[in-house]
């Protein structure tokens, strides 16, 4: 196969939540913005064409607001980030299931090689100050290990690779300095950590076109 070098552009497109947008830190020093900048660095030609993903946003809001734009860029890879906001909301693991898996075939199938997606895991925003306000007595860390097995079982299915953030996420718990302004997104040191582990792993699915 043909090397990704400077003569095969790839374009990213990103998907996800506030995550994804780097909620509590510049927009210029979000995950996606800084694999962009390492992968490039490494000899790659790529380019974050668009990064579809706003805070608040959930599986079915992905669906019906970031699907359209994201099969109209034409990406030729992807990164998908989601379903905290599902939880918080409420919404059961079958419903979350059944949402994801749409969101996932709908994202390969505009990829032109499927495996090209790359997944990310939901982050444990329990171990930060803020995150008891969202749990509504319920159990954190274990409804978000819920969802994440169904992100990792639906997209190791489908032969994509998965990145699992949340271990690294509960550093946060003793790290203030992890955590952004606002007491619950992570802040960029934390983004550095996550990009550390994505990049490896994002290395090897654009590294041949």
């Amino acid at each position: 196969m043909q090397s990704a070098s400077l003569g095969s552009p790839i374009r990213y497109v990103a998907v996800g939540d506030s995550y994804t947008i780097g909620e509590g830190v510049p927009r210029d020093r979000c995950w996606p913005v800084l694999l962009t900048q390492h992968l490039a660095a490494a000899g790659l030609n790529i380019r974050l064409i668009e990064n579809l993903s706003a805070t608040g946003r959930t599986t079915q809001d992905a669906i019906d607001l970031a699907l359209p734009a994201y099969e109209a860029a034409k990406p030729t890879f992807a990164t998908l980030l989601i379903g905290v906001n599902d939880w918080v909301q409420g919404v059961d693991a079958e419903t979350f299931r059944h949402r994801f898996e749409f969101l996932l075939d709908r994202m390969c199938a505009a990829l032109p090689q499927r495996n090209r997606l790359m997944v990310v895991t939901i982050p444990d925003f329990s171990v930060t100050p803020a995150g008891a306000q969202y749990a509504r007595g319920r159990a954190v860390a274990a409804g978000i290990s819920q969802f994440n097995a169904i992100v990792t079982t639906e997209s190791t299915g489908r032969d994509l690779k998965v990145v699992d953030v949340f271990p690294t996420t509960r550093q946060m718990a003793n790290n203030p300095g992890l955590i952004a302004p606002d007491g619950l997104h992570p802040s960029e040191k934390e983004y550095v950590l996550w990009e550390k582990l994505i990049y490896p792993v994002a290395f090897s699915i654009v590294r041949t076109a």
